[in-house]
């Protein structure tokens, strides 16, 4: 592109078709029977400047946008919630130091998996010798569903109280209501009753806890509930 002074001095000869390049992303042709004019010449000039200082200042931008969004990025990931505990086994000497219960009202003889204060998956072995089969039926056994609703409050208790050393623990828990009781299917001795039970809701304040409880039997299941339990102290320790 020639300036403007070397246009008013004298006269261009024909231009031949040839690309004038104004910027990295824009080309055009000038026909061999085109004059450019002063203000035309004036005016691609500074086009050309306005594209390239636009385009310097994107690429400057760029690097500031890709380490904004970095930094954002470790930020959320800082900021998420922490992985929740692995989750630990119970063997009933474990469960004993824990819950206040004995023979022949401890219905939780093991614990696969606890995490204190979300939720626990107790265990149940059903056996002839259990002493209410005797009674309830003669000829036809069957675990009282009063006693499966028991089961899974006592492993709901184990979500609940911290985990008991050589002294126990000094809190104990009280039922305070079950609501939606359903019993799917009869529970018979050889039976392995696996009760999952979470924790849904704790007012720390009042001590009143909410849980979701269910019961099965090979991978059947066998009852479900919706619990609350109370949480007191133990004064006898």
């Amino acid at each position: 592109v020639r300036t403007s002074s070397s246009i008013s001095q004298s006269p261009d000869p024909p231009l031949e078709d040839m690309p004038v390049t104004l910027s990295a992303t824009r080309t055009v042709s000038i026909p061999s029977n085109h004059r450019p004019t002063q203000k035309s010449c004036r005016t691609r000039s500074l086009s050309a400047r306005a594209h390239v200082s636009s385009t310097a200042g994107l690429a400057a931008r760029l690097p500031i946008a890709h380490m904004t969004r970095s930094v954002f990025s470790v930020m959320a990931s800082e900021e998420a919630e922490p992985p929740s505990p692995a989750p630990i086994s119970m063997d009933i000497n474990q469960v004993m130091a824990v819950l206040p219960h004995r023979y022949p009202f401890l219905l939780v003889d093991k614990v696969k998996e606890l995490v204190p204060g979300e939720y626990a998956i107790g265990v149940k072995n059903v056996t002839v010798n259990d002493n209410f089969f005797p009674g309830h039926f003669p000829g036809r056994p069957l675990m009282p569903g009063v006693l499966q609703v028991e089961a899974m409050a006592q492993v709901g208790g184990l979500v609940l109280l911290p985990p008991g050393g050589e002294g126990g623990t000094n809190e104990i828990f009280f039922f305070g209501g079950v609501d939606k009781c359903r019993f799917r299917k009869p529970v018979v001795p050889g039976d392995v009753l696996e009760m999952h039970v979470k924790l849904t809701k704790l007012q720390k304040r009042f001590g009143i806890a909410k849980m979701e409880g269910k019961a099965y039997v090979d991978g059947k299941l066998a009852c479900e509930a919706e619990l609350m339990l109370v949480l007191a102290k133990d004064d006898s320790k």
